[in-house]
């Protein structure tokens, strides 16, 4: 009995040295207390786990943690630079001159069209100049005559009046004619265009082709949309609750299914002043700083608001870990006993703040010793190795 009474208390001895020992070591390197950690425990890895774990260390780093606003739109063309082509007049379609992605120029042929009406439209107008020409020289004529008082003031009236309602009815012709890219002068020598030529009214890109060949088209019908993007620009909604972190001049990062992982930078230029009801946002526009990549009008981007720019602590994401409503990061020490290589991790807590691109703002309860070497990855891993133990020793 005495025996085993000696066994215990040597025990019990052994404990308490240990504890203390786990203490003085904690104190000596500034892990902070107790209370910072699940327990005194701590992680070894030996230079095959080390490695074959790829573990990452290095010191706490310095880095722009941005507090961001999460936003969503579309891409967006201002109105001046999209364009419907319409036919004036009713016609069939002789032949369309390109397809839906071309790139064109202003004035460039999108198709031609033809029809007897358009040929009827010109050979009336052929008439109405020449009856003009003859119209002011007979005016000219009378008028010199009326001013000598040679001729009638009946006589030069009404060829004044025929001279002038034939000048209405020319330049009502010449603005059909020019609505259809005819040349005048052409046409004055009697030369008719068979076919009329359907232009682009603005440079940029057929995003749309509303025709075939040989369709018959009537007046104000739509037959191509043109769309200019060299001035493509982001149309952002913000909710109400987060309206007055946006303000003119901050930067937008944002992102889009068809640029893959690439992310591109606009400007806002200008903050809404009015409610969409459905969801209640407001507009932002934005001016795109980095337009690489397919931007097309209407395709839907994701993007955040850089509210505020601030240097802080951060560690990469792999790095922390969460463990029921506390997060804890882990310092690292190599061990030299022998040349091994193995590691030591203590699991320090910590609070986080914001999330930026991968990187997570460390708020330290107490400073860390210079130059402390901390894991900036498989911080989950450890905790696991961490609980894993606790439970061993529970037994």
């Amino acid at each position: 009995m005495k025996k085993f009474k000696t066994y215990t208390a040597l025990f019990l001895s052994s404990l308490l040295i240990v504890a203390c020992g786990n203490n003085s070591k904690k104190d000596e390197h500034g892990h902070g207390h107790a209370d910072n950690a699940p327990h005194e425990e701590k992680v070894f890895y030996s230079a095959q786990q080390f490695n074959s774990m790829g573990m990452e260390i290095d010191t706490l780093s310095t880095r722009n943690i941005n507090s961001f606003v999460e936003v969503n739109g579309q891409l967006e063309v201002p109105p001046q630079n999209e364009a419907t082509v319409t036919a004036i007049i009713g016609a069939n379609i002789i032949s369309i001159e390109v397809i839906e992605g071309d790139k064109i120029k202003k004035g460039q042929v999108l198709a031609y069209l033809g029809h007897p009406n358009l040929i009827k439209i010109q050979t009336e107008y052929i008439k109405s100049w020449n009856q003009l020409q003859f119209l002011e020289k007979e005016y000219q004529r009378q008028k010199t005559l009326y001013e000598e008082k040679i001729g009638s003031g009946k006589d030069f009236q009404k060829t004044e009046a025929s001279y002038f309602s034939m000048i209405g009815e020319v330049k009502g012709y010449e603005a059909q004619l020019k609505s259809m890219n005819l040349n005048l002068k052409q046409l004055q020598k009697s030369n008719i265009y068979e076919r009329i030529p359907l232009v682009s009214p603005i440079d940029g890109y057929v995003r749309m082709v509303e025709i075939k060949t040989g369709q018959y088209v009537m007046p104000a019908t739509e037959l191509f949309e043109i769309v200019n993007i060299e001035h493509i620009h982001a149309d952002f909604m913000v909710f109400e609750k987060d309206m007055h972190k946006a303000k003119v001049g901050q930067k937008i990062i944002f992102s889009s299914e068809s640029l893959g992982n690439k992310e591109l930078t606009a400007t806002i230029l200008s903050v809404g002043k009015a409610f969409e009801q459905d969801p209640k946002a407001i507009h932002l526009h934005a001016e795109i700083e980095n337009k690489e990549g397919l931007l097309i009008p209407g395709m839907y981007v994701r993007g955040r608001i850089v509210a505020d720019n601030v240097m802080s602590y951060a560690l990469p994401e792999e790095g922390v870990v969460h463990e029921k409503g506390r997060v804890f990061i882990f310092t690292a020490k190599k061990l030299n006993d022998k040349n091994t290589g193995a590691w030591e991790f203590t699991p320090v807590e910590v609070k986080v703040g914001s999330n930026d691109n991968g990187w997570v703002e460390i708020k330290l309860f107490n400073p860390l010793p210079k130059g402390t070497l901390l894991a900036w990855n498989n911080a989950y891993y450890l905790l696991s190795e961490l609980k894993k133990e606790e439970a061993e020793h529970s037994h």
